[in-house]
């Protein structure tokens, strides 16, 4: 059994990052995660419980692919809580994959930064069990590496989404004041048109109600 543990802190509030982990795939940075699906969700007291399905590509060697059956294409459960009072978000990942060979149980903690609530605190652990084939030790390693590089992938992958939020939020910004522009530009042109119409005929009103002008004979 190997056991790998990580700290990261994102310069940026809690709640943002929690959005971001949410819209984490797909992404450029990891694209060993092919596929999500939602199984379950839930509201218990106030916390937020999930269950999905993740689809991956381990990108193993063909050797260690046959260990595990001939295959690359792994699935994984996920069971998450957000607890928005807290301030907590915890997920959970177990292979489901070549369970009876390895067993691989990864948890990952966010919470705000106990000395700067504009920052969060990223906790990660992995625990990797390999059983019943040759050089366990070794593929635990292995399978250890891949997980702490795939991390550091994740952690920019974060950084990614986030900087993606903020451009849809400026560009959602930019067209609500174009538009309002645009109201206020028409508004304004139709006010104009209106007075202009009411002008004009309150002038032809005017010279249809002068009296004719009449010579003494």
């Amino acid at each position: 059994m190997k056991i790998w543990t990580s700290e990261h802190i994102f310069n940026h509030p809690w709640e943002k990052v929690v959005e971001a982990a949410w819209r984490k795939y797909p992404n450029p940075m990891n694209p060993a995660v092919i596929g999500i699906d939602v199984v379950d969700r839930k509201v218990s007291e106030g916390v937020l419980l999930t269950k999905r399905l993740i689809t991956s590509k381990w990108g193993l060697p063909s050797w260690a692919q046959t260990i595990l059956g001939g295959t690359n294409i792994f699935y994984a459960k996920e069971c998450s809580s957000v607890d928005p009072k807290a301030r907590i978000m915890e997920m959970k990942t177990h292979n489901l994959t070549a369970g009876s060979i390895i067993a691989i149980d990864e948890t990952l903690s966010y919470e705000p930064h106990p000395e700067d609530p504009g920052k969060t605190k990223l906790k990660q652990e992995a625990v990797v069990t390999v059983k019943g084939i040759p050089l366990s030790s070794y593929f635990e390693g292995l399978v250890t590496t891949n997980i702490s590089h795939n991390a550091n992938k994740g952690r920019q992958a974060i950084e990614w989404v986030i900087e993606k939020i903020e451009t849809e939020v400026e560009d959602l910004k930019t067209t609500a004041i174009k538009s309002i522009d645009e109201i206020t530009l028409n508004a304004k042109k139709s006010m104009d048109d209106l007075s202009s119409a009411a002008k004009k005929s309150f002038e032809d009103f005017q010279i249809g109600s002068t009296p004719s002008s009449k010579k003494c004979p």
